[in-house]
């Protein structure tokens, strides 16, 4: 895409799931691959405001500066990645500024280009999953029947329809209730145990990054744009899965990159996350 060109799409995927590039490379690989040139947008320049709920005015200056900023690229629509980014720009950013573009879930824009994807997608990839979804985001996308369906397009994949679901909108909402996190696995585990399966997938990144640390169960989890990647033939090495499970995780990351990402930083915003055991 030229430089100064303007976008089919906005790909917005947060500024909270930085620590999951190669999901963000391979999503962005993937819609164009079917078509969409989509810019990729987010971090602090490019946040719904949430971060900052308990203050009015900075929630609704940041909120205000990304409509205006995707409004003024001139794409016809922004895909999301983040339930709450998605929720947010329908709730409470669109209505107070107006948008000059649509808003559409990644999920809904692959699946309505299923007939593009559905011939890419050509290295079997065996496996017999359970897709982690949750509740509180079906109303506005049914991503808990879009995933399962944009995964058994790829071969070698079966998928359980099971009718477990877990509550709120992903996991960043069970973490501050006092078991429920704990809950959520366990019941996990146990349809895996008793359905004989090799994988858990989740939909969104903090499921993800809780439950990353289920692999010392012998349950594999992957993300469902690492399946896709995978049976696109795309790079989408999981660092941070590699990070959480591993007895060193300074030694799984290596100085150059704890160089970059500067050692305050690291020990005070990664670090402890890193360590945490299995939440089960």
């Amino acid at each position: 895409m030229a430089m100064n060109s303007t976008p089919d799409a906005i790909f917005w995927y947060g500024c909270n799931m930085t620590r999951h590039g190669e999901v963000i490379r391979a999503s962005a690989r993937i819609l164009e691959a079917v078509g969409v040139a989509a810019a990729p947008r987010g971090g602090p320049a490019a946040c719904c405001g949430s971060p900052k709920d308990a203050n009015a005015r900075i929630n609704g200056g940041m909120a205000r500066r990304t409509v205006q900023a995707f409004n003024g690229s001139g794409a016809a629509a922004v895909i999301t990645w983040c339930p709450s980014c998605h929720m947010n720009m329908q709730d409470s950013m669109a209505p107070v500024t107006p948008t000059n573009f649509e808003t559409q879930h990644i999920t809904e824009a692959l699946w309505a280009r299923r007939a593009v994807l559905a011939p890419l997608l050509t290295q079997a990839v065996p496996a017999r999953v359970l897709v982690h979804g949750h509740l509180g985001f079906q109303g506005r996308v049914p991503i808990n029947d879009l995933v399962p369906a944009l995964l058994r397009l790829i071969p070698g994949v079966t998928v359980l329809d099971h009718p477990y679901r877990a509550p709120g909108h992903m996991c960043s909402a069970l973490a501050g209730v006092p078991g429920a996190l704990a809950d959520c696995h366990r019941a996990l585990l146990a349809v895996a145990e008793e359905n004989r399966l090799d994988t858990l997938v989740t939909i969104f990144h903090s499921c993800h990054r809780e439950a990353v640390a289920l692999e010392r169960h012998g349950l594999r989890v992957m993300n469902w744009i690492h399946l896709l990647a995978a049976a696109m033939g795309l790079p989408a090495e999981d660092a941070y899965k590699t990070w959480r499970n591993a007895q060193d995780a300074r030694a799984a990351i290596g100085d150059e990159r704890l160089t970059q990402a500067g050692e305050t930083a690291f020990a005070r915003l990664v670090e402890p996350e890193l360590g945490q055991p299995p939440v089960v």
